[in-house]
């Protein structure tokens, strides 16, 4: 299914119904004097995320913390179909629900599944880790588990009906820590955060002789704002290349993304830069990312995987901060921040329309720098350089941050 439609059915459909629902949950709560206390065991404890693996990623910390507090729990993650691979690989999860969202029919009959299915288990607490869907706000209360969870925003301050227990969020944090304190709600132990490492799935078995580097020049559908730029990454590759004579550059990403990754591959006519995208299931991704001398990527899924095997990357932010999705002491950030930047949770259509100034003004010879650094095991901060400049308020002279009024004609604004 499109992310346009996916908005539209969120914001067009979902939010009035959720709004409405608000009201008569609030109404019956009251009536049915139900018992929200959270300081008792559960059976059964359900965590929902449904997009970003980067994000499912992030909250492996707040997994380790529910499976320590309740070790004979059933713990259900529902998520949408592109992730249900890489849940299946994390061992703290005992059973995945999956919303397939490739178009509207397969999302209606699988959501009716799902919600069959978790109002049989009746979950104990239901904690949701998403943050604007109005249609995971729904999920969650026809899920009828006893006690839901979500975050706080004062735009969904219309919320606090539908979940029982609602948690500030934080956008000044790092992502793990935000989801760790659902975590702290329930009184798990949260003072040694960890992310979950794969250390079961080892090397890739084909390429463990081989010395290589992984390079990510994709990011998903949801914020294409965040990509780099083709031409910059095939500079950069170029001159490793030159470089390093003896390694080999593989190029990753989703089946979806093979297509644009292809076009770095054809700017370099290299046969030592091999395009994996759409060729690799997630356990080999995650096997292929280990066994990396360096990763290369934007900020989205693969480089969270880096974070997981501790395998040293460099990190390109822009529309993100990398105070909040960049946490790892294996990571080295490089990071413009321009005015407008972060921008990402507070437009679904960002201010720029595009124009990812933050990206462009990265330049292939402060990564280039920092990757050689790196090659050569010379001592490196965990943030560049470039995250220390002033702030930057214009860009060719025009003031960066201007938000462009909806154009009735466009069918996002529907």
């Amino acid at each position: 299914m499109k992310t346009r439609l996916q908005l539209f059915l969120d914001k067009g459909i979902a939010k009035p119904v959720a709004y409405l629902l608000n009201f008569v949950v609030r109404v019956v709560g009251q009536m049915a004097h139900i018992d929200h206390d959270l300081d008792r065991d559960f059976d059964t404890v359900v965590v929902s995320k449904l997009k970003g693996m980067g994000s499912i990623i992030q909250a492996t910390p707040l997994l380790y913390a529910l499976r320590e507090k309740y070790p004979n729990a059933t713990i259900v993650f529902v998520s949408t179909r592109s992730n249900k691979a890489f849940l299946e690989q994390i061992d703290l999860i005992d059973r995945v629900l999956v919303l397939d969202d490739s178009g509207f029919m397969a999302l209606l009959k699988s959501t009716l599944r799902a919600l069959f299915t978790l109002i049989k288990i009746r979950p104990g607490v239901y904690i949701d880790l998403e943050i604007y869907s109005d249609f995971s706000t729904l999920f969650t209360l026809f899920s009828l588990s006893i006690n839901r969870v979500g975050f706080y925003l004062r735009s969904s301050s219309f919320r606090m009906g539908i979940y029982t227990h609602m948690m500030f969020f934080n956008p000044r944090l790092p992502i793990s820590q935000v989801y760790l304190q659902m975590a702290s709600l329930l009184g798990a132990d949260t003072s040694k955060p960890r992310l979950y490492g794969f250390e079961a799935l080892g090397t890739h078995k084909d390429y463990q002789d081989k010395d290589y580097i992984v390079v990510n020049v994709n990011a998903s559908d949801l914020r294409l704002e965040r990509r780099w730029g083709i031409e910059k990454f095939s500079e950069v590759i170029d001159r490793f290349l030159k470089a390093y004579p003896g390694y080999e550059v593989f190029l990753v990403g989703a089946p979806s993304e093979r297509e644009y990754t292809a076009r770095v591959e054809q700017r370099l006519s290299n046969d030592r830069v091999k395009n994996m995208a759409g060729r690799t299931s997630i356990t080999e991704l995650i096997q292929l990312v280990r066994g990396a001398k360096l990763m290369l990527s934007n900020d989205t899924g693969p480089m969270h995987v880096a974070f997981c095997t501790r395998t040293p990357v460099v990190c390109l932010f822009g529309p993100c901060s990398p105070e909040q999705y960049g946490f790892s002491d294996r990571a080295v950030v490089i990071y413009k921040p321009v005015f407008c930047s972060p921008c990402v949770h507070d437009f679904e259509t960002p201010p720029c329309n595009g124009n990812n100034v933050c990206m462009k003004l990265i330049t292939v010879e402060e990564v280039s720098a920092v990757m050689m650094k790196l090659m050569d095991n010379e001592p490196q901060d965990s943030k560049s350089e470039s995250e220390a400049q002033k702030v930057v308020y214009t860009h060719d002279g025009t003031a960066l941050g201007l938000v462009q009024r909806p154009d009735p004609r466009d069918s996002h604004h529907a």
